[in-house]
């Protein structure tokens, strides 16, 4: 097998849609059990917020040295202003549309002794308009970008987005889409899927073996024109089908210390090698790699440039 090198990502330009919400950690210790109930007590030391979902893919991208842009909906809300301040600190491009009637998807999680104890969702789904809105930028911003990704977290920002998959395949660019739910047929057209094992075993049914497998996921690609299918199988690495041949990579030996959010670090590593000019097995591998480092941090984390050079 061919030596892994990086290229040069600083050419790569990236445009992420998709649902963002907020990373919140209440991090404490616990010494006792509530007399009210039988449940620890966390007292809180310190508080965290970090970009979620469609966000974290954008924080991803931006890590690896692209250069982003970010559309996406958001309450006119604390929750909303903080996303927009996080993502600016970070250098993203990101235009966040307000619905007045909306909150902002915010998860809360409370951590003690390194260990989540409880995670607290905050979400509702966005207004028609808004999207609609939403649309509109998108087209304009097509033309400046290498590569889209298509962050779906099943919480409304993608309405449309049979629609943005045809105006970025008539533009020319690869569409990688994030997929959620049963119905993957909103996803037809797309250049590359990445669901994980089990959000695959949703639309395929199981599996018996590796041939099995194969012919699932050849006969979805068929019939979603689709030019490739990443599955990311947890301990069991990634497997890659396109044009039927198939290629796996085994996960990296690691402590595992959380994989929330190893998908956004896939999709946006994928994406960010594909628009720098690496083929697809190559950032398949340099996916998994980066893949490997995320797992080993706490929350919603980021593989930089200079993490993934040393993982090589």
């Amino acid at each position: 097998m061919s030596t892994l090198t990086l290229p040069d990502t600083a050419r790569a330009r990236i445009l992420v849609v998709g649902d963002v919400m907020l990373d919140r950690y209440w991090f404490g210790a616990v010494e006792r059990i509530s007399p009210e109930a039988p449940v620890p007590v966390v007292k809180v030391e310190r508080t965290e917020e970090r970009p979620g979902g469609a966000a974290n893919v954008a924080r991803n991208c931006a890590a690896l040295g692209a250069r982003v842009s970010l559309l996406s909906v958001v309450g006119a809300d604390e929750a909303g202003q903080a996303l927009s301040r996080l993502l600016a600190a970070e250098g993203i491009a990101a235009s966040l549309h307000e619905d007045a009637e909306l909150s902002t998807t915010v998860k809360l999680r409370v951590v003690g002794r390194q260990q989540q104890l409880m995670r607290i969702d905050f979400e509702q789904a966005p207004a028609h308009e808004v999207l609609r809105a939403k649309l509109a930028e998108y087209e304009r911003q097509l033309p400046d970008c290498d590569a889209v990704i298509l962050s779906d977290y099943g919480k409304g920002g993608l309405a449309h987005i049979g629609e943005m998959i045809r105006l970025a395949r008539a533009a020319g660019k690869p569409v990688l889409a994030d997929p959620k739910g049963e119905d993957y047929v909103r996803y037809a057209g797309a250049t590359l899927l990445t669901p994980n094992r089990a959000e695959l075993r949703q639309v395929v049914g199981r599996w018996s073996g590796e041939e099995d497998l194969q012919a699932r996921a050849g006969k979805l690609m068929r019939e979603l024109g689709l030019a490739a299918l990443l599955v990311t199988r947890s301990e069991e690495g990634m497997t890659l089908f396109r044009d039927g041949e198939t290629a796996h990579e085994p996960a990296q030996a690691r402590e595992v210390y959380d994989v929330s959010g190893a998908g956004d670090t896939v999709i946006a590593t994928l994406a960010v090698m594909l628009a720098s000019g690496a083929d697809l097995r190559d950032a398949m591998r340099l996916a998994n790699r980066a893949a490997g480092i995320v797992v080993g941090k706490l929350g919603t984390a980021v593989a930089t440039l200079e993490e993934l050079r040393a993982a090589l």
